[in-house]
């Protein structure tokens, strides 16, 4: 939702990290993978997953991740990483998941194979999809950030990034919201009349809303600190969203050097809640490392997301929920790898996720579909 997210990547293992944002996927080489290779797993739902009845695997094999289901939960749309699918960066796909996989058959691409993509998501009416891309830029994939001497994981903030929306034939039927720098991360209300997005058009990262045809852009987060992968509670009335809010000097000073080059290191982030217009704001989590992905629960009550703030070994990441007091904890997947991009349909019968469960030993990450039990 983001291409930082959507992140498709936010992974982080130790020297080696693969972390979607709305995330897009971001692979380096995994000092473990022989290990890992070697301890392969094929659980495709884990004992301890009360939650999670009936789960269906959607796709096997390259990087798929933040998959959004349309208004009437028939279809989703999500990116992928696939060079099977002639996507050597990421692209947008749409795909009718309850009458098939994606085992044997191609979803519809919806982006072109044109620049690189991320955060997609169904307007109202499920006819048309929005999504970020570079394609303004050039057609080509943009060049990922090479590995740094200081050994920083960071996400590239790519200028060329616009906001559009296309049919389901992938024409492009609309440029949403375009300007200089980044824009990207865009979800869209459950009652259809509202967009969130992120932005640096200040020279900062943060949070804007519009009407749901790009009209009345609003700032609506104003600290220091990246801002991204928002949604709307199930009454349009509040967001929940990530953030690094840089505090110490040298915090501050890191930040504002990373955004000068175009970058953000991800490493470290809380969820945050507020009223749609900004006010409200409060910080959810308190719970060190990296907690992003959040996606409201049905009830509007509490919020589902991704952590790896009890990993031992740093790269865990799996399914947590919370109430909005802060109070109620709960592990709600036990992946041994990395879960995340969690998304319950709009009738709150069904949950999707990315994971690298059953994926052979290698870092392919997957869809996946469940019943959600309470």
């Amino acid at each position: 939702m983001k291409y930082l997210h959507n992140l498709v990547s936010l992974f982080v293992i130790f020297s080696f990290a693969w972390l979607i944002s709305c995330e897009n996927p971001v692979k380096e080489e995994d000092p473990h993978e022989d290990t890992v290779a070697q301890q392969a797993d094929t659980t495709i739902h884990y004992p301890q997953e009360k939650h999670l009845a009936n789960i269906r695997q959607l796709t096997n094999g390259g990087d798929n991740a933040e998959a959004y289901f349309s208004f009437n939960n028939e279809m989703i749309v999500f990116q992928a990483k696939n060079t099977e699918w002639n996507a050597p960066c990421d692209q947008i796909y749409t795909f009718s998941f309850s009458d098939g996989n994606m085992f044997n058959e191609l979803p519809q691409l919806i982006s072109e194979g044109l620049g690189r993509t991320t955060c997609s998501f169904f307007m109202p009416g499920d006819t048309t999809v929005l999504y970020a891309s570079t394609r303004s830029g050039s057609d080509a994939c943009p060049p990922e950030p090479e590995k740094r001497e200081d050994g920083k994981y960071v996400w590239p903030i790519y200028p060329d990034f616009d906001i559009y929306i296309a049919d389901l034939k992938g024409n492009i039927v609309d440029t949403l919201v375009s300007g200089p720098g980044y824009d990207a991360e865009a979800t869209v209300s459950a009652q259809g009349d509202k967009i969130v997005f992120t932005s640096d058009r200040t020279g900062d990262l943060e949070l804007y809303t519009c009407d749901i045809d790009g009209s009345n852009q609003q700032q609506i987060t104003f600290e220091l600190g990246y801002d991204g992968g928002a949604f709307f509670s199930p009454d349009g009335s509040k967001l929940i969203f990530r953030s690094s809010r840089p505090k110490t000097e040298a915090e501050i000073k890191e930040y504002k050097d990373l955004m000068a080059e175009g970058l953000v290191k991800p490493t470290n982030m809380e969820l945050y809640t507020c009223n749609v217009d900004g006010s409200d704001l409060k910080q959810l989590t308190n719970l060190g490392k990296a907690n992003w992905a959040p996606f409201f629960h049905p009830s509007g009550e509490k919020v589902i997301f991704s952590s790896n703030h009890n990993s031992k070994r740093g790269f865990e990441f799996n399914l947590f929920m919370i109430n909005l007091d802060g109070t109620g904890l709960e592990q709600i997947t036990f992946d041994e790898i990395f879960d995340a991009f969690p998304m319950f349909s709009y009738d709150g019968k069904k949950l999707i996720f990315s994971s690298n469960r059953n994926n052979g030993g290698t870092h392919n990450t997957n869809l996946f579909i469940a019943d959600w039990v309470e």
